[in-house]
């Protein structure tokens, strides 16, 4: 039998601009929701942005720089 040769799915582009929730945050760090919140309150958390209802929103690209920024050598 011949094999079907395997095509390659590029990943979805991220927007650089999409607002993220924190559950979505945490998810994409593998973080719980109380991690999160002590970070934030450390001054460790990536930029935040705090809308009339009270809720957070992370911007992705914010997420991105802050990320990179932990990296270490």
């Amino acid at each position: 039998m011949a094999r079907k040769p395997q095509i390659s799915i590029p990943a979805p582009r991220k927007d650089p601009d999409e607002k993220l929730t924190i559950t979505e945050v945490c998810t994409e760090l593998k973080i719980t929701r109380s991690t999160f919140y002590d970070w934030r309150a450390k001054g460790r958390a990536p930029r935040c942005s705090k809308l009339p209802n009270g809720e957070v929103r992370i911007v992705r690209r914010d997420l991105d720089a802050w990320y990179e920024s932990c990296r270490v050598a």
